[in-house]
């Protein structure tokens, strides 16, 4: 009576002792869906935390076209093989990591003047 209860020991017809083991996790995602999902991640442009600060205490807005112009830079970056890319757009910069698509810092003009950007390997300049 001391004996320890074991799963399929209670039900023993129903549940087999390993079955719970080899169980594989069901999601409702498919193959398909999780590729399309991916695809996505890496269209869109992501922002750190750090990032969205800076631009909401330099007063940095950007537009759509503008949104728009930083993907393509990006993607440029990636086929040449960047990594962390600065990314000067009119009067504003921004430090990219190209990998993750993510916008880590921005500045505004007057915040770029006597500035040293370090720790990236490329610059694009839009126009």
């Amino acid at each position: 009576m001391n004996e320890p209860i074991r799963i399929g020991s209670l039900y023993p017809g129903r549940i087999q002792p390993n079955s719970l083991a080899q169980a594989k996790p069901t999601g409702t995602a498919k193959p398909k869906d999780a590729k399309f999902e991916e695809m996505l991640q890496n269209r869109l442009l992501h922002f750190s935390n750090h990032a969205v600060k800076r631009l909401e205490q330099r007063g940095i807005q950007l537009h759509p076209e503008q949104l728009h112009q930083i993907e393509s830079a990006i993607d440029n970056a990636a086929a040449k093989g960047a990594k962390d890319s600065l990314i000067l757009l009119k009067d504003m910069a921004l430090i990219v990591n190209v990998h993750n698509r993510t916008v880590v810092t921005a500045m505004d003009g007057n915040s770029m003047k006597d500035n040293v950007f370090t720790q990236i390997d490329s610059a694009i300049i839009i126009s």
